[in-house]
């Protein structure tokens, strides 16, 4: 319905230019002018339908606005340049078989379907311009409420970081006082096994960093090294080790809070403070170093799904 009332408005709007400028000898017609309008209306609406069946199942561009203002930009422009020849030349074809008897220029010809080609691109571009603003406002206010609602999962999912790292310190197997036959009929659960808290980082040379996984802010590749900051004793530290974002990758696969943000960054969930979002682009800004690293769109579902998960 959406994108009915899209091609609606659309089509209302050419049909409303038309007849303020009467182009293509419409004055000539006197009140029958706006029969033709009316035909022009129609034919604008049905070949913007054809262009939206030719995007989504020819060129594989589905109207969504879950995609993002950039895609939504892209597929509009898609649209013009497929449907303003389109129109043209069906107004064209309008113009030669129901408008020529009264004006002789309405005859099909190349320069005909250049003019028509000409007004109907000049509406298209105005039209154009109208719906780009009102979807990038839509969409950045989506965006918006996105990165709130996210913002806090985050914290919720730092929360139950915290709690956890706890109770591993606390999981300490108390002398209990109780009878070991007081329950006898209960199934003794097993206890999982809590992801080791120190991790050492290797090289593909003799150079490797032992840290505390909390510790962890953040990962960068920089050429043929990758620069690994942390904190050490309460203040940031940055060590290099030749190495590749694949083996670090590798290596914290068992840390589900330390994501791949971007095809440059592995970054630490608990230690991101913020998530930022600006005109289609996401940051986190990181804790004690107050870096902003940047998140692709590529990598945007997995940093969602790592902090929901938590």
């Amino acid at each position: 319905m959406e994108t009915i009332t899209m091609r609606i408005v659309s089509a209302t709007f050419v049909a409303v230019a038309l007849a303020v400028f009467k182009p293509f000898g419409l004055d000539a017609w006197q009140w029958q002018g706006y029969v033709h309008l009316a035909a022009f209306w129609v034919i604008g609406i049905m070949i913007c339908m054809m262009t939206d069946i030719i995007l989504k199942y020819v060129v594989n561009m589905p109207m969504s606005l879950k995609k993002g203002a950039e895609y939504i930009i892209r597929r509009n422009l898609w649209f013009q340049l497929i449907n303003t020849p389109l129109v043209a030349l069906g107004i064209c074809l309008y113009r030669h078989f129901a408008m020529s008897d009264r004006v002789a220029s309405n005859q099909f010809s190349l320069v005909n379907f250049i003019e028509t080609l000409v007004v109907i691109a000049f509406c298209s571009f105005a039209i154009g311009l109208y719906w780009r603003f009102k979807f990038r406002s839509k969409y950045l206010a989506m965006e918006l409420e996105d990165t709130r609602l996210l913002n806090e999962e985050l914290k919720e999912m730092q929360e139950k970081l915290m709690q956890n790292a706890a109770a591993v310190v606390s999981d300490v197997k108390p002398d209990s006082q109780e009878p070991e036959d007081l329950f006898p009929n209960e199934v003794e659960k097993p206890i999982e096994k809590p992801l080791r808290q120190e991790l050492t980082l290797t090289g593909t040379t003799n150079e490797s960093v032992t840290l505390q996984v909390s510790d962890l802010l953040y990962i960068e590749a920089v050429g043929n090294y990758v620069k690994v900051s942390h904190l050490c004793g309460g203040q940031v530290r940055t060590d290099m080790l030749r190495s590749t974002m694949k083996q670090m990758d590798e290596t914290l696969h068992d840390f589900p809070m330390i994501v791949r943000c971007h095809r440059a960054f592995l970054v630490n969930l608990g230690q991101v403070e913020q998530i930022v979002s600006h005109s289609g682009s996401t940051k986190l800004l990181i804790k004690h170093c107050h870096e902003s690293l940047p998140v692709s769109r590529s990598n945007m579902a997995q940093v969602k799904a790592a902090i929901k998960q938590g």
